[in-house]
């Protein structure tokens, strides 16, 4: 599931056209938190989680893999 999300979250990012620190900043977390979760170094609490999926506009399912 982890790599699943970090690819995920990479692609939705590369789709929107958006920068790392752009997201970061929309989410309203560092740049390196956020990294960090696309190298699946940590792993975003849920919080944090949801604020992605909104501004990637994709549900929490498809993020960690359990829907398309």
């Amino acid at each position: 599931m982890k790599e699943i999300l970090a690819q995920r979250l990479k692609e939705c990012r590369k789709k929107k056209g958006l920068t790392q620190i752009q997201v970061a900043t929309l989410c309203d977390i560092t740049e390196k938190a956020y990294q960090n979760y696309e190298l699946m170094t940590r792993e975003p609490k849920l919080e944090i989680l949801v604020r992605i999926a909104d501004l990637y506009e994709v549900s929490l399912d498809y993020l960690v893999g359990r829907s398309e």
